[in-house]
This record gives C-alpha cells, sequence and structure tokens, in this order.
C-alpha cells in the first residue's frame, strides 16, 4: 500500500508491539496492548502467549477482542481459567511481561488508575486498579502506555494503583515483592522510556519521529535522565498499517 498518514494511536501500537519478544508470555489489557499484541503476532512474535485477566491464555487472536473477559480471548486457546488461577500464575513467575495504563506515572514507575487528588475527596475518580496491582507487582517486567503530558508524568502520584519501583532500589524487595520483577518501559504519545539501572528513575530512550528533547522535557513533570545519545522510533511501516487497518481493527474500534 502507499504510504499515509498515521496517528499517534498507530505509532504507538507499532513502538509497543516491537517490545513483545517471540516465545513469551505477556498480561494483555484492554485497548491499545490488544491491538499491539495482535501486531506482534502476525509480525516480530508469532509465538506469543497473550494471558488475559479474566482467564484466556494463548489465545489465536484471528479477530479483535473489544474487552479482556470475552469470548474471542479464549478462541483457540491453551486454557480456559478464571481470575484467581490466572493471578496465581503471575505469582508463580509464569508470565513475562504485564501492559499496563495509567493517569498518572511518577519518575520511579508508579501508576496511579483509582482517583486524582485526595482519596476520600477527590477532584476526579477512575476506573480503578483492575488487575493493575497484580500485574505490576507479579510479572517479571511492566511497560506502560500512557498519553504524554505534564499532568500524567508528574513526581508523585496522587493514589499507588501499580508499583513500580517504589521508592528507589531495593524498595520493590522490601516491601515483599519479587526480586528482579518491575517496570521496563514507557511507551508514551512522545517517546519511548525506560528506566536507569542503578537508580530506578526514568529515562529517555528514543524519540518518535518529529519529536525533540525539548519537547518531552516541556511535557513531562520531573526531571527525565536525558543521556548523551537518544535514539529515534521508525515510523509505523506501511506493512504495519496495513495489518492494523485491515486485519486487526478495520472498523477502527479502537484506532
Amino acid at each position: 500500500m502507499s504510504e499515509k498518514p498515521y496517528s499517534n494511536t498507530e505509532l504507538m501500537i507499532c513502538v509497543a508491539a516491537r517490545l513483545f519478544k517471540d516465545g513469551t508470555t505477556c498480561f494483555i489489557g484492554t485497548g491499545i496492548p490488544m491491538l499491539a499484541a495482535m501486531l506482534a503476532s502476525k509480525t516480530t512474535a508469532p509465538n506469543l502467549v497473550p494471558v488475559f485477566e479474566f482467564g484466556g491464555t494463548g489465545a489465536i487472536m484471528e479477530e479483535l477482542p473489544l474487552a479482556v473477559g470475552e469470548a474471542r480471548t479464549f478462541h483457540k486457546g491453551i486454557s480456559a481459567l478464571g481470575i484467581c488461577d490466572t493471578m496465581e500464575t503471575a505469582q508463580r513467575g509464569f508470565i513475562d511481561y504485564g501492559f499496563l495504563g495509567g493517569a498518572q506515572i511518577d519518575p520511579y514507575g508508579n501508576l496511579n488508575s483509582v482517583v486524582i487528588g485526595d482519596h476520600d475527596h477527590p477532584k476526579a475518580r477512575l476506573p480503578g486498579s483492575g488487575g493493575g496491582n497484580d500485574v505490576g507487582s507479579h510479572c517479571w517486567q511492566t511497560i506502560a502506555i500512557m498519553q504524554h503530558d505534564a499532568r500524567r508524568f508528574i513526581p508523585k502520584v496522587d493514589f499507588l494503583t501499580t508499583p513500580g519501583f517504589l521508592s528507589g532500589p531495593g524498595a520493590r524487595e522490601k516491601a515483599g515483592l519479587p526480586r528482579g520483577t518491575g517496570p521496563m518501559a514507557v511507551v508514551s504519545t512522545l517517546a519511548l522510556m525506560d528506566y536507569d539501572p542503578d537508580t530506578c528513575w526514568m529515562r529517555l530512550k528514543a524519540l518518535h519521529p518529529g519529536v525533540s528533547v525539548e519537547q518531552v522535557r516541556e511535557n513531562t513533570g520531573f526531571e527525565l535522565i536525558i543521556p548523551a545519545q537518544v535514539g529515534q522510533n521508525d515510523p509505523p511501516s506501511a506493512e504495519e498499517l496495513r495489518i492494523l487497518r485491515e486485519e486487526i481493527d478495520p472498523t477502527g474500534f479502537y484506532i
């Protein structure tokens, strides 16, 4: 197909899909994570094993699920379990990656999806945690997908829904969470971030096409680590866009 303009959503889906590793297990949430998982399974990770909160494991996603509990999350799967069994699978260390969203994120990757403002007298109530705490606590590595602005990337989240590195190095282990687990990356509308291994502080890894370091700084409510060399994310390829628009989400339900 000829090149077409792409949306921020399509770019985020493609950048996220490239993070999936073939032959791994991944906890998939509703929305962009589903599209990213489907794109990865059709391109770079054909042996990806998707895991859904309501118990579908290893589904062949021939059609886009609209939620994590509907029939398509079980389609031709390895097993059909329940929420408790699925969370236990993560607790036992069998799920490599978890994809999460949130309204706020802080420098250590802690996420908030519960309230804005004081918990008992909030400015806004959000959808809630769902399985966010379990995924962030027990999957080996987690990837957050978010809009990027200074209201969302803040010094301290209003409510800690999903643990990142908590207060820094060693804090997860001190809280009783499995050693070696924690945030891996953040895919935003501006860039791809990871975390400095020594300080656990968020670090700019690669810019989206047309985005500057200064734009990322201006839209982040704390000081990001900016390395001497910042990468550049490739734009969606013609084939990635074709698969997304024609095979995965032809009605544009999520895109």
